[in-house]
């Protein structure tokens, strides 16, 4: 992540500190039933890990896939606390090589909960290696090189894997096909993170009313890490002003770190910006607005994009990327229009 961003790395939920994922910590669920909203996927695991117990197995492996800050890792902590197994926690960047997994996997205790989050990034030979251990639970070590190496099968521990994925797009079919269940998340509704932020509120000690929380939800991006996190921004901004986590105070703080009405952060709107003004609301491709805004195109593409589209401002064309009328009436322009927006860019 571009380190210019500022304040609006507050709502960005692929950027943590550690001090960010110590405050997370405290306010994950610890079982289904305390996990607010996803109520299919709910169901669903419960049901796998209901009929795993009642076989005495280990559960089958779990894909978990979906937008950043919905709850994967909160939900892979959940399926190794409801079955009672330890959980050995990875990521995909950091199995680089078929030598990585089977370190890992060969340390597995039997039943154990292996969690591999961004499981698209993993080494493509560390991919093959796990088909095999996902089927029947061993692996082959190769011992030698050239004409003289030799393969030695290594027996594992059973165990569940639970992936996690940003972009399960990017996953394999041999391997998306060896998990026993999908789940794919969905951004939240208003009211669910209401839910969320009311429950997180009482874990803090924060006194805030109903129409308080309705407007951090209302800008949270449908997504319970970015609600979080506004909200301990709004209990920073009570603290200092003396004045309680009132609505005005709400306002006043998410102005204060460049948050709208509908979400949009600096970025986004440095985004909006240079589609709207400098192109005229588009078509523009990717590369382009990435190099505008000053930005890695991953970033556009991954984080401000997607909630773009999805909230109507923008749409997605073969030829690049356009602006739609709810976008033009967001910064009240129309096209054509030369307009300022602020210091923006």
């Amino acid at each position: 992540m571009s380190e210019s961003r500022g304040g609006e790395d507050l709502v960005d939920p692929t950027a943590q500190s550690e001090a960010e994922i110590a405050f997370e910590g405290a306010l994950r669920p610890r079982s289904l039933a305390e996990f607010v909203g996803q109520r299919k996927v709910r169901g669903q695991l419960q049901l796998l890990l209901d009929a795993a117990a009642i076989q005495d197995r280990t559960p089958d492996h779990i894909l978990l896939a979906g937008p950043p800050g919905l709850g994967k890792t909160t939900l892979a902590m959940i399926v190794a606390q409801e079955t009672g197994r330890p959980l050995r926690m990875t990521s995909g960047p950091a199995i680089q090589h078929a030598g990585d997994l089977a370190a890992v996997l060969s340390a597995l205790v039997p039943g154990e909960v292996l969690f591999v989050d961004e499981i698209h990034r993993m080494a493509r030979t560390a991919e093959e290696m796990l088909y095999l251990a996902m089927e029947d639970f061993r692996i082959d070590i190769m011992v030698g090189k050239g004409a003289g190496a030799t393969s030695i099968p290594l027996d594992l521990s059973p165990f569940t894997l639970v992936g996690a994925t940003t972009r399960s797009g990017l996953l394999p079919n041999p391997l998306r096909d060896r998990f026993g269940f999908t789940a794919h998340l969905e951004f939240y509704e208003t009211e669910e993170l209401i839910e969320v932020l009311r429950r997180a509120a009482a874990l803090l000690g924060v006194p805030i009313g109903e129409e308080a929380l309705l407007e951090i939800a209302s800008r949270s991006r449908g997504t319970p890490r970015i609600a979080n996190r506004l909200l301990r921004r709004v209990r920073d901004f009570a603290l200092v002003d003396g004045g309680g986590a009132s609505v005005e105070a709400v306002r006043a703080a998410l102005d204060l770190y460049d948050v709208d009405e509908l979400g949009l952060d600096r970025l986004d709107r440095a985004v909006m910006t240079v589609l709207l003004k400098r192109f005229d609301g588009g078509p523009v491709g990717l590369n382009t607005l990435a190099v505008s805004v000053g930005e890695e195109a991953d970033t556009i593409e991954s984080v401000v994009e997607p909630f773009l589209v999805r909230i109507g401002l923008i749409s997605r064309t073969p030829r690049g990327r356009v602006a739609t009328r709810a976008g033009w009436a967001h910064f009240g322009l129309s096209r054509g229009q030369d307009a300022l927006f602020g210091d923006d860019l």
